[in-house]
């Protein structure tokens, strides 16, 4: 049984980590690109998402998937699921 039938379907978003400071919780900036329908043309825009982050492993400026899931708190209902580019100076 494959992933998505046991849980249904659970969309995946791909954005850069902008905090990595609170313990196994990382915020995941997510921007999109859309047409305005009045002005036709493109607007960007960006939500932010805490995902968890359960070995504190991933970086301020990581590129990283996440995927929802059923909540670990109030406000964090994500979870990182891959890295996808790494931040270019990981040193912290």
């Amino acid at each position: 049984m494959s992933e998505q039938t046991k849980h249904g379907f659970r969309r995946k978003l791909v954005g850069t980590v902008r905090s990595d400071k609170m313990d196994k919780t990382v915020v995941v900036e997510v921007l999109r690109r859309f047409v305005a329908k009045k002005y036709r043309r493109y607007v960007r825009t960006r939500a932010s998402y805490k995902a968890h982050d359960e070995k504190n492993e991933y970086r301020k400026g990581d590129t990283v998937e996440i995927q929802e899931h059923s909540p670990f708190s109030k406000e964090k209902t994500w979870i990182v699921t891959r890295l996808v580019t790494a931040a270019v100076d990981r040193s912290s």
